[in-house]
């Protein structure tokens, strides 16, 4: 259809010109995938993105997902009530499991044993949405022939089990994500303790019996968490407890593991300690996620993770961030360079982003080598192609500005790569900010002007909208850094006029604007996510406590700042509510420095952005949920004041 119909299906909406009837594919354009698995998730989208969802989201989800041709997918929702009825049949209290489980915006962590406790817990109708939500996902799933991977028991457990059992073994693990142990510290069964087996047959048992099976299993243990030993003994005792107490309720079970663990502690997970892991496991029933080999392949290092199969991945986002970012050479060259390792085990591609509804030309990219040998010969044809399918028709601007993006914020490499977004924008203000970028921001200027010069054609366009609204608001983040840079030097010149101006338009004028434009879509409104909490539950309380989840993670993500902003977004209602205070501060803050001779304290300004962080998300003001505003117009306006300065700089 791609080719015929010039169709194209996203997050941020569908342009489909189809002609009726369909047209014959003709056979000689039909070609076999490489790929056994085309993969898709990460356990902290589950969290970051798919929180809020209905079952109208999930169907349209999943419907993309078959257009993508993905058919492997974690289906994750509703564990937390089979758990409930495996730790009330071990003999625990109802308070106890209450006092356990995460809050719903931090269940991914919850599943993965980094935390427990933090802002729950979990109301009845949770437990009782999420399990029809787990039927209808799985329904769907397995009509289109995809595989649900389920969970499967990981080890951890609560701390209530040792009252229960006293003489049960178990080790608590080290602190987690700057949380104490109040939230993190989990508790871990020794492999060799009888409960091991028990506990985990218990939970697969419980889970197939509700839910059926499709013989694929997630668990990761030693998650973002060192082991309590690295002796490699410990560490194949503690992966075989894992698998067989899968094969004891499902001998045709094949665990999937996310590879993270071996990237992200690689001074820990040694030759020795690898081996053991991926060792303890029968070869062919461990498949591994290379959750991150866009950019730092582990399976080079581990010999094709030592025989066992690899799904080569894509993660691309962390958070949910927004931000335009990519390394689309390093994914358009991964896979094949994967396929071609000496003694491969790949067994197909996937993408595995925490968070999405950002960037989809990476996405596009990712989903079409699933299906490709090679790849792609020339990406900026690629590119060129993609902006006519996404918008319906050829524009030369408009596809002139996706080349621009492609060689500079879609061209990610070296140092300054990165995948989570460290704009001064969506951080907390200092004067060690850094502001290096991986490309020229006149691209991303040029871009912005050439897309605006497209809107008398392509303003009918939804894509183009949704386009031309995220341009802006990178072209409004590279501003921000140039404007930071500005006060940070007059700052540091002690030039109060100069501090003042800049401040003064990057806290009082820019980030306005920029809440202005991202509140005329609708892809881009605080309200939106809000919303959805509420909608999510079934009384007031239920919906004040939804929120309060979504707006902790959005910004403190712990309670006392402990992760924060790692998922920072950029939606109207938070650039003006959140963001824009802090800068304010941080401009009133320099100016009261410099005017009264001491020294800017930023210790004590931490404080006092607490204060506002911690006001933002207490704090009950309601949002549109509804667009504002003509984008366009919108756009010119901030462009016309705007774009002159930006290639001043």
């Amino acid at each position: 259809l791609r080719d015929f119909c010039a169709c194209h299906v996203a997050w941020s909406g569908s342009q489909l010109r189809l002609p009726q009837p369909l047209p014959a594919v003709p056979e000689e354009l039909t070609e076999a995938t490489p790929n056994r698995y085309r993969y898709y998730q990460n356990v902290c989208t589950q969290s970051y993105s798919f929180l809020w969802w209905d079952w109208a989201r999930w169907e349209q989800e999943i419907d993309w997902m078959a257009l993508n041709g993905i058919n492997l997918a974690l289906a994750w929702s509703g564990q937390e009530a089979i758990w409930q009825r495996v730790y009330l049949a071990l003999g625990l209290t109802q308070t106890e499991i209450d006092e356990y489980f995460t809050g719903p915006a931090f269940l991914a962590w919850g599943r993965m044993g980094n935390l427990h406790t933090w802002s729950g817990p979990l109301p009845p109708s949770w437990h009782l949405k999420q399990l029809y939500l787990q039927h209808r996902i799985l329904d769907r799933m397995r009509s289109f022939g995809m595989i649900p991977v389920l969970p499967a028991f990981a080890g951890h457990v609560p701390k209530a089990l040792t009252r229960v059992f006293p003489q049960v073994n178990v080790t608590q693990m080290g602190n987690w994500g700057h949380f104490n142990c109040s939230y993190s510290c989990s508790f871990l069964l020794a492999p060799e303790d009888p409960l091991f087996p028990l506990v985990g047959s218990l939970f697969l048992r419980e889970l197939t019996k509700e839910f059926g099976t499709d013989h694929i299993y997630g668990a990761d243990t030693f998650n973002e968490m060192q082991p309590p030993s690295s002796e490699p003994s410990y560490l194949a005792a503690a992966t075989a407890a894992v698998y067989q107490a899968m094969t004891a309720v499902d001998p045709d079970a094949v665990w999937l593991l996310q590879g993270w663990l071996f990237q992200h502690q690689p001074e820990f997970w040694g030759p020795a300690q690898v081996a053991a892991v991926l060792g303890a496991v029968p070869r062919g029933r461990l498949l591994v996620l290379d959750l991150f080999a866009e950019s730092q392949p582990v399976y080079v290092r581990t010999a094709s993770f030592q025989g066992q199969p690899f799904i080569w991945c894509m993660l691309h986002n962390f958070g949910g961030n927004h931000g335009l970012f990519g390394a689309l050479e390093s994914v358009n060259q991964g896979p094949t360079t994967a396929r071609h390792f000496p003694n491969s085990t790949m067994v197909g591609t996937g993408m595995a982003p925490e968070g999405i509804g950002q960037n989809e030309v990476v996405y596009a990219l990712m989903a079409e080598l699933g299906w490709q040998k090679d790849p792609v010969a020339d990406l900026g044809a690629w590119v060129t192609s993609f902006a006519a399918r996404r918008y319906g028709v050829s524009h030369g601007d408009a596809e002139a500005a996706w080349r621009l993006l492609l060689r500079s914020v879609y061209n990610c490499s070296g140092k300054e790569c990165r995948g989570h977004n460290h704009s001064p924008l969506v951080r907390r203000p200092s004067l060690q900010m850094v502001t290096t970028v991986w490309y020229n921001r006149s691209d991303v200027f040029e871009a912005w002007r050439l897309l605006l010069t497209a809107t008398s054609t392509l303003a009918s366009s939804p894509a183009f909208r949704y386009d031309l609204v995220d341009v802006t608001r990178q072209a409004v983040q590279e501003l921000v850094s140039l404007y930071y840079e500005e006060m940070r030097t007059a700052y540091l010149k002690k030039e109060l006029v100069p501090l003042t101006r800049a401040g003064g338009i990057l806290a009082y004028e820019l980030l306005p604007a920029l809440d202005q434009v991202l509140a005329s879509d609708c892809h881009f409104l605080l309200g939106s996510w809000l919303e959805q909490a509420r909608q999510a539950a079934v009384s007031e309380t239920e919906a004040h406590f939804y929120e309060q989840n979504s707006r902790y993670q959005l910004t403190l993500w712990g309670p006392e700042g402990n992760i924060l902003d790692y998922a920072n977004k950029q939606l109207a209602g938070l650039v003006a509510d959140y963001y824009a205070p802090r800068w304010r501060l941080f401009t009133e803050t320099l100016v009261e420095s410099l005017v009264q001779g001491v020294p800017f304290q930023q210790h004590q300004f931490d404080r006092n952005a607490f204060q506002l962080e911690q006001t933002f998300v207490l704090g009950t003001r309601r949002y549109p949920s509804q667009p504002e505003g003509d984008t366009v117009d919108l756009v010119k306006k901030l462009f016309l004041k705007y774009y002159p300065r930006a290639v001043s700089f």
